[in-house]
């Protein structure tokens, strides 16, 4: 009588064998596809790391020595002049005029940019607002205009000859206006054509950091009674203010890159009364019939550390008034 096989259940460290055999099998394949994966991102991520190497990073680091040589940009000659650019840059008073006129419009642009699109953004983050969403595209669509055609649309806008402008100031007896022509005026024109073509981006940061703040908080304050003075003072502004820093920072920064919109409207006149720091450099790198790099590279270079003490003034402030309102 043949007797039914038996049955044997494999033992614990048959199983793990297995098991350790079969991982081993299917960790070769598994890392194999993730090298060809990581292979695949930095194949397209390769013409970004070029692009910027080439176009940023390299003239970043060439600009530090080009200020240390006297160049023209024509030649290959080029003579080791060491710290004579800086020298001869801050002897210059136009270039403390340009400064000058930078700090200025920074002063003009920042706090329209920051405070006005607080307050701005407050109104259409009301839930009550109607036609909310079609104010915030109507004030962001200026942000996706070219900076520099924006500059010579309003240069045609503001033309005292024949602009809408002094049209319109003609026909209700005002006379003819000219804004960008006087050097008491146009600095304060370009900066306010500068506030209204970035305001949306301002407005957006300002209406991204509303988000953050829970609804919750709201309904409770107007359970317990709180008017909207009362809630934008306890609930919306302290919360608020953490974002004030980065913003304040951001819009700070850009108001240091004003370049094109400058140089298409006014080119730095009339009389350099606009001749921001950007604009210094460029007329001594490339708007001069024999063009001086090292003295403009070494321009750029006080410009770059210009930005970075206004912006660590800033930095340092307001960690001061974190801490003395931590203290209280």
């Amino acid at each position: 009588m043949t007797g039914s096989p038996v049955l044997t259940r494999p033992s614990a460290a048959a199983t793990t064998d297995t098991a350790e055999s079969a991982g081993s099998t299917r960790r070769p394949g598994r890392r194999a596809r993730l090298r060809r994966r990581n292979l695949w991102i930095y194949a397209f991520l390769l013409p970004t790391f070029v692009l910027y190497g080439m176009y940023t990073l390299y003239p970043m680091i060439a600009s530090y020595w080009y200020s240390l040589v006297e160049w023209n940009g024509f030649t290959a000659d080029q003579r080791f002049v060491g710290i004579d650019n800086y020298r001869a840059v801050l002897a210059d008073p136009m270039f403390w005029s340009a400064v000058r006129i930078t700090l200025v419009f920074m002063l003009i642009v920042a706090p329209l940019r920051v405070f006005g699109a607080f307050f701005l953004a407050i109104l259409l983050n009301s839930p009550k607002l109607p036609f909310s969403a079609f104010f915030r595209t109507m004030y962001f669509l200026p942000v996706v205009t070219t900076t520099a055609i924006v500059g010579v649309v309003m240069r045609f806008v503001l033309d005292p000859a024949s602009g809408p402008l002094s049209v319109l100031a003609q026909v209700l007896g005002l006379g003819s206006v000219d804004l960008l022509g006087s050097s008491s005026t146009a600095l304060v024109t370009a900066a306010l054509v500068y506030v209204w073509k970035f305001f949306g981006i301002t407005l957006i940061y300002w209406l991204a950091a509303l988000q953050t703040v829970p609804r919750d908080l709201y309904e409770a304050a107007r359970i317990d009674g709180a008017n909207a003075v009362q809630t934008f003072r306890h609930i919306t502004l302290p919360l608020l203010i953490p974002f004030l820093l980065i913003i304040s920072v951001l819009t700070v920064e850009d108001c240091f890159h004003a370049f094109d919109l400058m140089q298409t409207m006014t080119a730095g006149g009339p009389f350099f009364s606009t001749e921001i720091i950007e604009i210094y450099i460029y007329r001594y790198a490339f708007a001069a019939t024999i063009p001086q790099l090292g003295f403009a590279s070494a321009a750029a270079v006080l410009f770059g550390l210009l930005v970075l003490v206004v912006v660590g003034i800033q930095l340092w402030v307001t960690m001061l008034a974190r801490r003395s309102g931590g203290r209280a």
